[in-house]
Order: structure tokens, then sequence, then C-alpha cells
């Protein structure tokens, strides 16, 4: 099953993030067998990164929760807020993306 984890980060906490960034995209590519998408959410301007979104495809929240427990940018505590909710897989068009 699909869950949907949006993540806001904290005010001022740009440099911690950019300090796990490597380690936050190593965890990421471990995790390819259940990771359907990751990006970080930006401001309007697209100047900087206000959160983060992943979709992972995982059998049970405690498996979603695990996902994100596992993420440097959580550990070091980055996010404000983290929402964790099962989804449905509706339209799929990856190729919209292109570009982007």
């Amino acid at each position: 099953m699909l869950w949907a984890i949006a993540c806001v980060d904290k005010p001022n906490t740009a440099a911690i993030r950019e300090s796990v960034l490597q380690p936050h995209r190593d965890y990421l590519g471990s995790q390819k067998g259940i990771l359907v998408l990751a990006g970080a959410t930006q401001n309007d301007e697209g100047t900087a990164a206000i959160g983060s979104l992943f979709i992972v495809n995982v059998n049970s929240r405690a498996e979603a929760k695990k996902f994100s427990d596992g993420d440097p940018f959580t550990q070091k505590g980055v996010f404000a807020c983290i929402t964790i909710t099962r989804m449905r897989k509706g339209q799929w068009n990856p190729g919209a993306a292109e570009g982007a």
C-alpha cells in the first residue's frame, strides 16, 4: 500500500538540512525497494526548501514511520511536522514531471 509522508521544516533549519543532505540522499538511495517518489517542497519562488514529500510502498503505517524515522533529516530535527497518510494510486503520469 502507498503512504504519503509530508514533512514541514522547522524555521531556520536550512543549515542543518544542508549539512545532512548527502547522508539524506544516501539513505533515500538505500530505500529504492520501497521509495516511489521523493522531493523537497519549496517556497513559491523556488529559492528555498521548506519541507519534503515522500511516497513509499509499504504494508503499514508503522513501516512508513520507520522509513521516516530513518531519514537523517528526521534524526537531526529538520522537521517541525510529519504527516503520514495512506493513499491510493490514482492518476500516474511521471512523464508530466519532465523538465520540472
